[in-house]
């Protein structure tokens, strides 16, 4: 009897080996698979199409990031915050095209197609 009692653990323990082996990865976050944050940021915003290449939305970004508007909004919330971090620049970037207007939107958007031009 007690041999049976210790196979049938044995069993037991097996099967919880084979259950942990059998799990799946974790799926990556949504957002990981959407693309680079610059894109999202910028196709958020209306910006940019969201069929636009990565390396074209990355040279808009720069360019929105250099426009003096978008700098005098940045440098308001990076205000007390050392920027050291690269994702704090997009993050600064992101809540100053946040904090603009539809129609400053609008005119940062002609502005910057007037640079690509």
């Amino acid at each position: 009897m007690r041999n049976f009692l210790l196979a049938e653990k044995a069993c037991q323990h097996s099967a919880m080996k084979h259950s942990k082996q059998n799990k799946r990865a974790p799926l990556a976050h949504p957002s990981a698979l959407a693309g680079p944050s610059y894109h999202r940021i910028l196709v958020k915003h209306g910006l940019i199409e969201k069929t636009l290449s990565n390396p074209d939305a990355y040279e808009v970004f720069l360019k929105v990031g250099a426009d003096p508007e978008v700098q005098k909004l940045r440098r308001k919330v990076a205000h007390g915050n050392k920027m050291k971090h690269v994702p704090a620049l997009y993050l600064a970037t992101a809540m100053a095209l946040q904090g603009m207007t539809k129609q400053e939107l609008e005119s940062l958007k002609l502005r910057i197609e007037e640079k690509r031009a």
